[in-house]
């Protein structure tokens, strides 16, 4: 058999093996889409079961608290940022505050809608160590409800919190941090 011959018959028997080969590809391509659309959902329910990711609550709880430890002093920051795209001045008033646990605080956070346009802005919240997110109870909170700003408006937003008694004594700094973003598109009129 020439050798050109037996560089065809490599090449026939090739072909077959490529189009396995291209056909498993795509079923991993699939796959892999299909694995990372779960992950948000899985992803959410595994931080709700732990604790973890450090979200606070969504809506408002009751003080609770029976007596305050003075024997514990514990340091909550406040961190600000804005997503991406929102024209908005936004920080807390203060950086930093001590509380005790189970003592009721109040701060405020600033924000100025710099841009020429009527905007709605929603902060999120999260805590760090993320563990100490359950024991971090806000009261009263901006992040509760959307915050309308029309065009260079500028606004005070109160949280009112507590630290819970049972936070772990290892933990004696809590960093409360809210993200802002633009939800003016997606808000039905």
């Amino acid at each position: 058999m020439s050798e050109s011959t037996e560089q065809k018959n490599n090449q026939i028997e090739e072909k077959p093996s490529n189009s396995k080969v291209i056909k498993k590809l795509v079923l991993l391509v699939f796959a892999m889409f299909g694995f990372g659309f779960a992950l948000v959902p899985l992803y959410d329910v595994f931080c709700d079961i732990t604790g973890l990711n450090g979200k606070t609550n969504d809506v408002g709880v009751a003080y609770t608290a029976e007596g305050v430890d003075t024997s514990r002093t514990v340091k909550v920051q406040f961190i600000t940022r804005n997503a991406k795209g929102i024209p908005w001045q936004f920080e807390p008033v203060i950086n930093e505050i001590s509380v005790h646990p189970g003592e009721m605080k109040f701060v405020n956070f600033y924000a100025k809608n710099t841009s020429q346009r009527d905007i709605i802005g929603q902060a999120v919240p999260s805590v760090s160590p993320g563990i100490a997110a359950g024991y971090f109870q806000k009261i009263e909170c901006f992040c509760f409800t959307q915050q309308p700003l029309g065009a260079g408006e500028e606004v005070e937003m109160g949280l009112q919190f507590y630290v819970d008694l049972d936070l772990p004594t290892e933990i004696t700094t809590l960093t409360l941090s809210y993200t802002l973003y633009d939800i003016s598109g997606k808000v039905d009129s």
